[in-house]
Formats: C-alpha cells, structure tokens, sequence
C-alpha cells in the first residue's frame, strides 16, 4: 500500500471519497443536477439562516476572526454509508454526507457538530493529526454541545433512564467518532477519552452551558451576543 492511502485510512480520509478526486468543477451544472446535492444545499442554507447553535457558532468565529464562509467552508458530497459529516482540517472545511443526511434535523445537527470541530480549530489551534488528546477532546466538546445527546434524539435511538445518562452518551459518541477515523484499537481510544473527558466535558465555550434543546441554544446565543453590554455601559 502506498504511503498517501495508508495516510488516508489513518486518518479517515477513505470515508470521504469526493476528498481525493474531482468528478465534476464545484458549481457546475453536473453539480446541481444531482438530487442528493442540491438537497443538500437547501437544507445546508436552512440550517445556517434558523438553527440557534449554528448561528452562534458562526457569530463566536467570526468575533475570533475565523469568518464562515457556506461556499468556501462547506462542501455536499458524497460519503461512507457509516459518516454522516466531518471537519476537515487540511482545508477548513466542513464536509457534509449528502448521501446520508435526508431530514433537517439530522442536517442541524451534523452542521452544528462539525462547526464546534472548526471553532475549536479556529480557538484552539489543535493538533489533530499528532495529538490524540486534541481530537478526544474536541469530538467530546462536539458530542456534548451539538445537541447529538438530547433527550429527544436519544429517545429515538431507545437509549434513556440511565444515571448520568448525558455524560455516557457523550463519551459513547465521541469514542465512535474516534475509532471511525484513527486506526487505533478501542481500548486505546477509551484511555484517551477518559484522561481529558472532565475537562473538556466541562468546556461549554462558546455556548456557557450544555444546550439540551433549540431553546437552550437560542438563550445562549442571546447571552453571547450581549456578553459585552455590561462593561459598555460603564
């Protein structure tokens, strides 16, 4: 095997085959034609103008000076049947599965999870291809923050009534998303996640608080946006 697709297996690459080939110009008319992209693009578009975590997400990176752009940072392809989105981090780019993302709601909430990987990218400047402990933490802050551990949506995967139950989905999720993109065995992945999970567990930036619901997330982003209207006022 050669050493640029060992790399690509290492590191996750091979879950995202539109990465590594050009099977048609961004924008072009092939493009639009396709009906997973274009649904893509629409449901893209909706969840950044109406969904309250992504649009403090883009309002905390754009006051860190790491701007969003949709046509430049976010790209519909075509993915592995197990992924349903990831962060790039060669290109800053969030890559969205087209092909695995049918409803909106599924569509907020890989667009909000992948928007904490780029904030931490931005905030943080991990390390994500030689420091385990970065993508540990930032797939923890991900799973927490995103909304993928609500109520409703665990309710809907039959998982409910355990103690802590927030704090378990969370590091279940974050040790999948883990093993799907390192080739490491899982005992090594779960040495990882518990040495940085109560820190980063406890890092709700740029939120100040775990955001269990729309609601949740709309009275962060309300505080975030007036974070500074105290000291103005002095």
């Amino acid at each position: 095997m050669d050493q640029t697709k060992q790399q690509e297996e290492d590191y996750g690459y091979n879950l995202f085959p539109d990465r590594s080939k050009e099977k048609y110009s961004k924008g072009s008319i092939a493009e639009t034609l396709f009906t997973f992209n274009h649904k893509c693009q629409v449901m893209l578009q909706f969840a950044l103008d109406t969904s309250p975590y992504a649009k403090l997400l883009l309002g905390a990176m754009k006051s860190s000076g790491c701007t969003v752009y949709k046509d430049r940072h976010f790209s519909c392809e075509d993915c592995d049947g197990t992924v349903s989105g990831g962060f790039d981090a060669t290109s800053s780019q969030i890559v969205l599965c087209q092909n695995n993302i049918h409803q909106q709601s599924h569509m907020n909430r890989v667009v909000a999870h992948e928007l904490i990987h780029a904030f931490d990218h931005c905030r943080a400047h991990v390390d994500w291809f030689n420091n385990f402990k970065h993508l540990a933490c930032s797939e923890i802050r991900a799973a927490n923050l995103s909304g993928d551990c609500s109520f409703y949506n665990e309710v809907s995967r039959f998982n409910f009534g355990l103690k802590q139950h927030q704090q378990e989905c969370v590091r279940g999720r974050a040790l999948r998303s883990i093993l799907a993109v390192r080739k490491v065995s899982k005992e090594e992945a779960e040495k990882v996640v518990d040495e940085v999970f109560d820190t980063c567990y406890n890092d709700h930036a740029p939120f100040g608080r775990i955001p269990h619901n729309n609601k949740d997330a709309k009275f962060a982003d309300r505080d975030y946006q007036n974070r500074d209207r105290y000291y103005a006022n002095l």
